[in-house]
């Protein structure tokens, strides 16, 4: 008798994210991202969430206690042999202490960036969605290439800016088409799929920014997906695919130039 695969809920995306679930169900998740466009922008979403907050506090780890928190520290003031009441009073000191220490580490972990917010950001959404998308057989997109002037116009109106897809047939690459994905803050952002003759494909997200941020072309990698990401005149730019980063940055040289938005 053939077992029943539980339906997906939240909870399975979540923890999909979080890397908790056995092999079996992460694989019947997959599955699902695959038939569920819903599920799997919500999927990129937290991807990019999660994404953000590791970026915020990743240095927060290294940071030193202060040396009056050290273990040895109260170890060395405390005594064993006379519980007097000073001891008792020491107690909730330490105890208030210990939420202090918890609000030094906070204020002392170093701000990360708008930039380097947004570049994490952006490199964890273009690679999510190519792993999400890419795999796609019959529906890795919403607008064929085939209506490439309504598509560009689609996406223009959506992310209130111009927006063209990149030539690269000269590379050997032809345009499969393109979707509307979701921000993280419920905004819009496009991606574009290419792919060439041996159905290799390359994903380009584009992410309205705010005009004042600039980052140039950075390396992003995830379980074997490479990818470079930048950000130009008020636009963040992925360019993500299954090959070593040295083949992507012809790709993305390309890219910048037609969008007039280098990296």
């Amino acid at each position: 008798m053939n077992e029943v695969t539980p339906p997906i809920h939240e909870d399975d995306l979540h923890a999909y994210v979080d890397g908790q679930l056995s092999p079996e169900r992460r694989q019947a998740v997959e599955v699902h991202l695959r038939q569920d466009a819903e599920a799997a922008g919500l999927v990129a979403d937290y991807q990019a969430q999660r994404a953000a907050i590791r970026a915020a506090f990743a240095g927060a780890a290294a940071e030193p206690l202060p040396p009056q928190l050290s273990l040895a520290h109260i170890i060395a003031r405390r005594d064993h042999r006379t519980p007097t009441p000073w001891l008792v009073a020491a107690s909730v000191v330490l105890a208030l202490g210990v939420g202090a220490a918890g609000g030094w580490f906070l204020h002392q972990a170093p701000e990360t960036s708008h930039t380097e917010q947004a570049m994490a950001l952006l490199g964890q959404e273009a690679l999510t969605s190519h792993a999400v998308y890419a795999v796609d057989v019959r529906h890795p997109i919403e607008v064929p290439g085939s209506e490439a002037p309504h598509l560009q116009q689609w996406l223009s109106n959506r992310l209130n800016r111009k927006v063209v897809a990149p030539d690269l047939s000269a590379m050997g690459y032809h345009l499969v088409g393109g979707r509307l994905l979701a921000t993280e803050q419920g905004g819009a952002a496009a991606l574009l799929m290419y792919d060439d003759t041996a159905r290799h494909r390359i994903s380009v997200l584009l992410r309205p920014m705010m005009p004042a941020l600039q980052a140039p072309g950075a390396v992003i990698q995830q379980d074997g997906v490479n990818g470079r990401a930048w950000i130009a005149n008020g636009l963040g730019v992925a360019v993500v695919a299954t090959m070593p980063v040295t083949d992507i940055v012809p790709l993305a040289a390309q890219i910048g130039t037609d969008l007039k938005a280098p990296g």
